[in-house]
């Protein structure tokens, strides 16, 4: 009996949200679909917010995930740029989250090096791997899609491993694992 599953990837961004699907059929992946959210256009922060939400949950409505891989946002020189990616995780979060969709989130470098085997490697080069494990035909003009794909194909490199980074299955779940962030 065949086993299928289907990871949503999210490339979490208040200027770009990208995301890719892939499907699991008996431990080999099929590429699915990828694209963006382009919010630049949009002035307002909650606005914004708002939209990753609602995109989101259309996603996981539409191909109906089994499980979400997400990319944790990292420190960078800009702490209210931190903040505004942590927002954006947060709300793409909450979206799987009220579906019940197990949701694991991966370091950048965590996801580079699943993909291309070198943890510093650059976007185009995983967009590269990328299209050759996948057979894609072209790569998009935006990277950020490629990205929420590498953290999907980074999910099923990954599973079964023991350390993959934090995992919720839910409120509850999250709750028990962030005591700190409960006020």
């Amino acid at each position: 009996m065949a086993t299928e599953k289907i990871i949503l990837g999210i490339d979490p961004g208040t200027t770009i949200m990208g995301f890719g699907i892939i499907k699991v059929v008996n431990k080999q992946m099929h590429f699915v679909q990828m694209n963006e959210l382009m919010l630049k256009k949009y002035d307002d922060p909650y606005t914004k917010l708002k939209l990753i939400f609602e995109r989101t949950l259309e996603l996981i409505d539409t191909y109906h995930p089994d499980e979400i891989a997400i990319e944790a946002p990292f420190y960078g020189k800009n702490v209210q740029s931190m903040l505004k990616l942590g927002r954006a995780q947060g709300v793409a979060m909450a979206a799987g989250l009220s579906r019940q969709v197990p949701i694991t989130e991966y370091m950048p470098k965590k996801i580079k090096m699943a993909i291309t085997g070198n943890g510093n490697a650059s976007k185009e080069q995983v967009a590269r791997m990328l299209q050759s494990v996948l057979k894609l035909k072209s790569l998009p003009k935006n990277l950020d899609s490629t990205d929420g794909l590498a953290a999907a194909v980074c999910h099923f490199y990954n599973e079964g491993r023991v350390d993959v980074g934090k995992s919720y299955t839910g409120w509850e779940a999250f709750i028990k694992q962030n005591p700190d962030k409960i006020k």
